[in-house]
């Protein structure tokens, strides 16, 4: 599949505000600074679709793009960031988690990890809370540009093993790198398999 279509939907800080259809809706989740605004612009082929910074944070909204004109992509806020206030932090985790568990149309939830770091705490409480919740997760490996092949594979491994000790069987992963688009094709494809399987129930 390619990405021919991507407008801006809405954006917002309270899921009763999402649209209202019967689409798959795919929304893309993970720590500060991981690269998700990239690599939703990598997948589109937009540079400005999702604002992008150098600076963590900057994605604090719920914001919904209209796909191709059949399913709909979500940049959710990132998670740990800690310049905030408490109370910012509290009001941002709860708009993700109201988002994650009451919106009916979620279809799938990429979450994305920075391939150089060891298994996070709270990327790993995440989706723990995630599995437990029952929600459809994949995880998305991002930066995987910046490490030798090597390295890049000893990374997830030790992240399956960290998952295998909590998990049964563990969920989709896919490698990426927004700046020399691996992973693109697979995540699309990914995608497109969902949606040729989805009836809108």
């Amino acid at each position: 599949m390619e990405i021919t279509t991507a407008e801006f939907t809405v954006s917002n800080t309270d899921v009763r505000k999402c649209p209202t259809h019967v689409l798959p809706e795919y929304a893309f989740i993970g720590r500060s600074n991981v690269g998700k605004s990239s690599l939703i612009n990598m997948l589109c082929r937009q540079k400005g679709l999702a604002k992008t910074s150098s600076k963590p944070g900057k994605t604090l909204l719920i914001n919904h793009f209209f796909i191709n004109r059949s399913w709909y992509l979500v940049d959710l806020p990132g998670y740990g960031f800690a310049k905030m206030s408490k109370d910012g932090r509290d009001k941002l985790r709860r708009m993700i988690e109201s988002y994650i568990l009451l919106r009916k149309e979620l279809t799938n939830l990429f979450v994305l990890i920075d391939c150089r770091h060891e298994p996070q705490k709270n990327d790993l409480e995440f989706m723990e809370w995630l599995g437990v919740s029952g929600v459809p997760f994949s995880i998305v490996f991002t930066k995987t540009d910046k490490l030798s092949a090597s390295k890049l594979k000893q990374n997830v491994e030790v992240y399956k093993q960290r998952l295998l000790e909590q998990w049964e069987t563990l969920p989709p992963m896919f490698i990426t790198s927004s700046e020399k688009g691996i992973g693109k094709e697979e995540l699309l494809n990914y995608i497109d398999e969902i949606n040729n399987n989805f009836h809108g129930e």
